[in-house]
C-alpha cells in the first residue's frame, strides 16, 4: 500500500513536471532573424536590425504604428506650444524592468546621452532638433527645438528611453560592456534582457509589470541565422517557430507545405546606389588600375549611363525573384512627399554607352561596386545583378559582397566610390530620408549624416531646410516634392527596386501581423489558434 502510494506520488510529480515543461515551451517564442543587435545599448546605432531588437527592451517616447503611423506610447499625448517648443505628456505608473519609475528624468537623460555614445549609422538624426529640455514636473517635458520642428514627433519613435540611474555615469567607452552584460540594460519594454551572445542569440522574459497589454509568450529568443538556407532548415525541422526574411528562391515551396504559412507585404526599404562626388575617390580608377584624371562620378552624363543601365524590372522579377517593385525615386509611394510626376526609371544600355563615351570614357572604368548580403532580403542578389549590368556596358563593377557589420562602419568611414544598400523611410516622411542622405553633410545645421561622399547642391539644401521648419502640411509636401524630384535629375543615389518582406513560420503555432518597416517584433506575433 506504502508502495503503491509512493508510485502514485511520483506519477503525480512527473506529470506536474512534464505538465510545466510542456507550458513553458508553449509558451516560448523562437525566432530565426538574419541579424541581430550590434549592442545592447539602444542608442549605439540608428542600424534597423539593432532597433528591431531594442524595441522589444526599451520604449521609444513616441511609436511607429504597423503602417508607420504615428502613435502614443511612453508619451500619451504631446503638443506644440510655439514653433520652436513641444510639450509631451507623460504615461504615469511606468516601471523600469527594475522596480523604478519612469519620469520625465529619463526622457531627458536619454535626448542628451544619444550624442555622447551613438557609434557607427548615428542615432543623432532623431534628436537633432533638439536645443534644450525642460522638466516641467515629473510627467511633463518641454522641448525647445532650433526653429518650427514639425517632424519631432516623428523623429521620436527611435528615441530609446534608457534609465538615467542604470545608465549612469557610462561614456562610449563604457557604455556597451555595461549594458552588454545586463547592468544597464534596464527598460520599460515588454520584455526584459537575459542574454545575449553576440552573432548567436538574444535572450528575452516577460515583463509581467510592463504598463501595456501583457504578452503570450513568457520567453522570447531571437536565433540569428544569417544563412538563408539554415534558416530555413531551422524552420522546416521545427527548431525555431518563425523566420524573417525568408528567401525568394524558397517562398513557393514553403507555401505548399501543409505545416507552415507564409505572410509577405510590400516595404518601405528601397535600395539604392550612392556615388563618390569626391575629387579623389579611393575606389574608382581605369581599366588597367591606373589613376584617371579625375572622378568620373562627378560628370552627370557618367551617372546617368549608369541609372540607364540598370533593369529594374529584371532586378524586381529576377533578381528579387518577384519580391521587390522597380523604384523611381528614394521613397515608396505611401510615404509623406512622394512625388507622382516622376516617369519610370529607362533602362537603354545602348544610350548608356554613348553618354560614357560622350563623357571621355568609351571604354568605361573600373569601380570597386559595395554592398550588404546579410541585411535586407535580395541585398546580395540585387548587388550582383547591378554589378554585371554595369558590366555590359563598360564599366568594371567588382562586386564586394560584405556582412552589414562589415558594411556600414566602413560605409560611415568613407572607404567606398560606390555602394548599395536598403534606406528605409521609416517616420512615413520624405524629409527624414532626404535630410539625412540628399543634403549636403552640414554637421552645424545637423543635416546630411549619411551623406558622406560630398554631394552638394544649394537647391536641394535649400528645399530640405524649407521643409525641415514648414509647418504648413501642403507647402512642407510640395517643398519634398521637388527634393525627390531633384533627386531623380542629379543622381546623386540611384533608387533600384523597393523590397518585399516574407515571413514563414509553424502554422499551428503562431501568426504575425507584417508591419511596413519589416520589424519582426514579439508584440506582433500570437499563438495560433
Amino acid at each position: 500500500m506504502k508502495l503503491q502510494r509512493l508510485g502514485l506520488s511520483a506519477a503525480i510529480v512527473f506529470g506536474a513536471v512534464a505538465v510545466a515543461a510542456m507550458t513553458s515551451q508553449a509558451q516560448t517564442l523562437n525566432i530565426g532573424v538574419r541579424a541581430g543587435p550590434e549592442s545592447i545599448d539602444p542608442h549605439f546605432t540608428a542600424t534597423g536590425t539593432h532597433a528591431e531588437a531594442m524595441k522589444q527592451i526599451f520604449d521609444t517616447l513616441t511609436w511607429s504604428g504597423d503602417g508607420l503611423e504615428i502613435e502614443p506610447r511612453l508619451a500619451e499625448s504631446w503638443k506644440a506650444v510655439d514653433n520652436t517648443t513641444w510639450e509631451f505628456k507623460l504615461r504615469k505608473g511606468v516601471k523600469f524592468h527594475d522596480g523604478s519609475d519612469f519620469t520625465a528624468e529619463d526622457v531627458k537623460f536619454s535626448i542628451e546621452r544619444i550624442p555622447k555614445v551613438t557609434g557607427a549609422n548615428p542615432l543623432t538624426i532623431y534628436v537633432r532638433r533638439v536645443q534644450s529640455t525642460e522638466i516641467v514636473d515629473p510627467h511633463t517635458i518641454r522641448i525647445k527645438t532650433d526653429g518650427p520642428a514639425p517632424n519631432l514627433p516623428n523623429d521620436f519613435i527611435r528615441l530609446f528611453i534608457v534609465s538615467a540611474k542604470a545608465a549612469a555615469g557610462l561614456d562610449k567607452d563604457t557604455s556597451n560592456p555595461a549594458f552588454n552584460s545586463g547592468k544597464a540594460a534596464i527598460g520599460t519594454g515588454p520584455y526584459k534582457f537575459v542574454s545575449w551572445t553576440p552573432k548567436e542569440q538574444l535572450v528575452l522574459d516577460r515583463n509581467d509589470n510592463f504598463w501595456g497589454p501583457k504578452e503570450p509568450w513568457a520567453r522570447h529568443v531571437r536565433k540569428e541565422l544569417p544563412n538563408d538556407a539554415a534558416r530555413v532548415a531551422q524552420l522546416k525541422a521545427g527548431q525555431v517557430d518563425l523566420i524573417v526574411r525568408v528567401p525568394a528562391t524558397d517562398v513557393a515551396s514553403l507555401k505548399r507545405d501543409p505545416k507552415l504559412n507564409v505572410v509577405t507585404i510590400d516595404s518601405v526599404y528601397v535600395f539604392n546606389i550612392e556615388l563618390d562626388m569626391r575629387d579623389k575617390p579611393p575606389q574608382i580608377t581605369a581599366k588597367d588600375g591606373s589613376a584617371l584624371a579625375k572622378n568620373p562620378m562627378q560628370d552627370p552624363r557618367v551617372r546617368e549611363a549608369i541609372d540607364l543601365a540598370i533593369d529594374r524590372k529584371a532586378l524586381a522579377e529576377i533578381a528579387m525573384e518577384g519580391l521587390g517593385k522597380p523604384q523611381n525615386q528614394l521613397v515608396t509611394p505611401s510615404i509623406f512627399g512622394y512625388s507622382k510626376k516622376l516617369p519610370e526609371r529607362k533602362y537603354d544600355p545602348a544610350a548608356a554607352k554613348k553618354l560614357l563615351a560622350d563623357a571621355g570614357y568609351p571604354n568605361g572604368f573600373k569601380v570597386v561596386f559595395s554592398f550588404t548580403n546579410d541585411r535586407l532580403p535580395g541585398d546580395r542578389q540585387v548587388g550582383t545583378s547591378v554589378a554585371q549590368m554595369l558590366a555590359a556596358v563598360g564599366i568594371d563593377a567588382q562586386a564586394n559582397s560584405q556582412p552589414g557589420a562589415v558594411f556600414f562602419p566602413a560605409r560611415s568611414r568613407a572607404e567606398f566610390s560606390m555602394s548599395m544598400s536598403g534606406w528605409g523611410t521609416l517616420t512615413g516622411e520624405a524629409h527624414y530620408t532626404l535630410s539625412s542622405i540628399a543634403h549636403s553633410n552640414d554637421p552645424a545645421k545637423k543635416f546630411g549624416a549619411f551623406n558622406v561622399h560630398h554631394y552638394k547642391n544649394p537647391v536641394m539644401d535649400k528645399l530640405i531646410q524649407d521643409a525641415a521648419v514648414e509647418m504648413d502640411e501642403n507647402k512642407r509636401r510640395a517643398f519634398l516634392e521637388q527634393a525627390n524630384e531633384l533627386v531623380a535629375t542629379d543622381r546623386p543615389r540611384l533608387p533600384l527596386v523597393a523590397v518585399g518582406s516574407a515571413w514563414a513560420m509553424q502554422k499551428d503555432k503562431v501568426t504575425i501581423k507584417p508591419r511596413v518597416d519589416e520589424d519582426t517584433l514579439a508584440m506582433n506575433i500570437k499563438p495560433a489558434k
